[in-house]
């Protein structure tokens, strides 16, 4: 089977790194300073370049890209270190979105163009990754529903114009659409590890209308959630390339004793390891592409994030001590991995998801 990227992937695919290169460090930060963590004029840009409607159906004015177009993209942002929030706040917000709002639905028009961003407010404090709600309600009235609870660690939600909230009804969990700015929704944000915003929130009494409930079945929403673990997998399998790439290259010059520390035969072999975490990484991510099992991508993102994090520590450990800084990509990347590798689900839970599917086949 032939698992290379096809002549249009590929052409796209070096449009976006055309669109990725050149953004140095004083640039990523001045990026995450922005209000939100997101500068509004290169997001525009980048729904120019229809990344912001890669996931949304044709059907509905979307690209319609496949999953393999998706990662295809998704290692592009890795292997550039990019601090745009493509994955967190146009990825997953338009699978929701696209399948659970109607046609015409302005929201989904204004995300497609860049002109609205959203964000998926989904686990809650205690919840770790659990992905179903627990302590958000929605209390269907006669105007709507009123939502009360709270949600942790909302990637970009800081900059969202619009949150997915997820929430228990009477009926099972849903998933409601509420702005940013509505009365009774209340948003604190922080910075993460990589230099992004999250943002934890809390709905005291926060009155929606009854279309505000996106029309999804939760086994949707799942599926959504086991595509943006795919593509944060391709993100981490880029920045694991990277990291690798970077490292190589500095052992070829940093002298010690006279000589490149790359001659040494033990900084020799940790590079042969190192690549062939990075070759893991690559072919557990074409076997999650293949397969699309929500459980084997699961386990396949806790694959590649282990892989990304042991480079990303051997780079780290080579550069000296000046790898944990933001003075060097590494850093940059290295933080990126961090992150992702434990959005949607920990290398533990991932591995969890994979086994206790295995063993319910083999029962």
């Amino acid at each position: 089977m032939n698992f290379d990227y096809d002549e249009s992937q590929l052409l796209y695919r070096a449009s976006v790194e055309r669109f990725l290169e050149g953004r140095d460090i004083a640039a990523r930060k001045a990026q995450r300073a922005a209000p939100g963590g997101i500068d509004r004029a290169r997001w525009q840009a980048l729904a120019e370049l229809g990344l912001t409607a890669m996931a949304l159906g044709q059907d509905k004015g979307g690209l319609g890209s496949s999953l393999l177009d998706l990662v295809a993209v998704g290692e592009s942002f890795g292997l550039r270190i990019s601090s745009d929030n493509w994955l967190e706040n146009a990825v997953l917000p338009m699978l929701l979105a696209g399948s659970g709002l109607v046609e015409h639905h302005p929201l989904i028009h204004a995300l497609a163009s860049g002109e609205a961003i959203a964000a998926l407010a989904l686990f809650e404090p205690g919840g770790r990754h659990v992905t179903t709600p627990r302590v958000t309600t929605a209390k269907q009235t006669a105007n709507g529903f009123v939502l009360q609870g709270e949600k942790s660690f909302s990637l970009g939600g800081m900059a969202a114009d619009w949150l997915l909230v997820s929430a228990a009804t009477d009926s099972g969990p849903a998933l409601f659409l509420v702005a940013a700015n509505a009365s009774g929704l209340h948003r604190r944000g922080y910075r993460v590890i990589d230099g992004n915003m999250a943002a934890e929130i809390r709905l005291l009494g926060c009155e929606v209308a009854t279309d505000a409930r996106l029309a999804l079945d939760w086994d949707v929403v799942e599926a959504a959630l086991g595509t943006a673990r795919l593509v944060a997998a391709a993100e981490m399998a880029g920045l694991a390339r990277r990291l690798f790439d970077d490292t190589l290259a500095y052992v070829r010059q940093r002298e010690q004793f006279g000589q490149p520390i790359g001659r040494f035969q033990a900084i020799q072999h940790r590079m042969v390891d190192a690549y062939a975490l990075v070759d893991q990484a690559k072919s557990a991510l074409i076997a999650a592409v293949t397969s699309g099992e929500a459980n084997e991508i699961a386990g396949m993102k806790a694959v590649v994030a282990e892989a990304a994090l042991a480079i990303g520590r051997e780079a780290v450990q080579l550069h000296g001590g000046m790898g944990t800084t933001d003075e060097l990509e590494i850093g940059h990347a290295h933080k990126r991995v961090l992150l992702l590798s434990q959005w949607l689900g920990d290398p533990a839970s991932g591995l969890d998801a994979y086994a206790q599917a295995a063993i319910r086949a083999a029962a």
